[in-house]
């Protein structure tokens, strides 16, 4: 099993490749993750096109829901956006809070920071921010944040239980979150866990959905919301690259659910 420093770097190298592939390409992969499908559809994102500040050179096709939709953004707000790639959510943030409030973009992988801080000064955006930074410790301030948003990115961190803790202390009280990410219902092949390109992949680095609101309550939010949720279904070409014909017929007749949340909870 790696360490938690070796699945970081992992991650840092994948997303680095990543940032330099189209969205079409991570649309028919785990994630981006690269392992190739034949079947040409979009296994985990949702589509934003349709949303206010929607920027196409900054969506990768990476995310599982749309945060920024339920996140209750007011004008004036300042939102931070964890796991911030090239910059989509933080460009459609920018459009909830206006040009009174601020977005901060938090990613540790330098290709991701470069190319959102390009989309930003071509869009002439002042007032959204890329900081390059693991959100395990946050590069910001306690208590300043109104609204922390995600997407697909806390089940590629090793210590759930930290970063739980640093959004907490990097709201302000009566602030909140809206977070979308990969959890599970059941267990996933024990062989999937040592997969490192399935972590960076946003399936292996997931854990039981029960887990993962327990440790959201652990961290001290409160009135903890679902507010969206839909199962994902991965092709068998990309099942059968990690596992025998048998295994994933054991695997498509189990109980085993891989399921895309949105969820919401507030810091009092």
């Amino acid at each position: 099993m790696q360490t938690s420093a070796q699945i970081k770097e992992t991650v840092r190298e994948k997303y680095a490749a990543i940032a330099l592939q189209g969205k079409e390409t991570n649309q028919t992969s785990c994630c981006g993750s690269g392992c190739c499908t034949t079947e040409v559809y979009t296994i985990m994102n949702d589509d934003y096109s349709t949303l206010e500040g929607y920027n196409a050179d900054a969506d990768l096709g990476l995310g599982c829901g749309l945060p920024t939709q339920f996140a209750k953004i007011k004008k004036g707000d300042l939102v931070i956006d964890l796991g911030s790639g090239a910059g989509n959510d933080c460009f459609v943030a920018r459009a909830e809070t206006g040009e009174t409030g601020k977005v901060i973009g938090i990613d540790f992988t330098p290709a991701m920071i470069k190319q959102a801080r390009a989309n930003a000064e071509k869009m002439g955006y002042n007032n959204v921010e890329f900081r390059q930074g693991d959100i395990e410790e946050m590069p910001l301030t306690s208590n300043r944040a109104d609204v922390v948003v995600s997407n697909c990115v806390l089940n590629l961190v090793p210590n759930k239980h930290k970063v739980f803790s640093e959004i907490f202390r990097v709201l302000k009280p009566g602030g909140h979150f809206s977070i979308s990410d990969i959890v599970l219902n059941g267990d996933l092949p024990e062989k999937w866990r040592e997969v490192a390109e399935l972590y960076a992949g946003c399936i292996s680095g997931a854990i039981e959905q029960e887990d993962y609101l327990r440790i959201i309550e652990e961290a001290g939010f409160v009135n903890i919301t679902l507010q969206k949720e839909k199962n994902i279904v991965v092709p068998t070409d990309i099942l059968a690259t990690y596992l025998n014909a048998e295994e994933v017929k054991e695997f498509k007749g189990s109980d085993t659910a891989i399921k895309s949340i949105t969820v919401y909870a507030e810091r009092i």
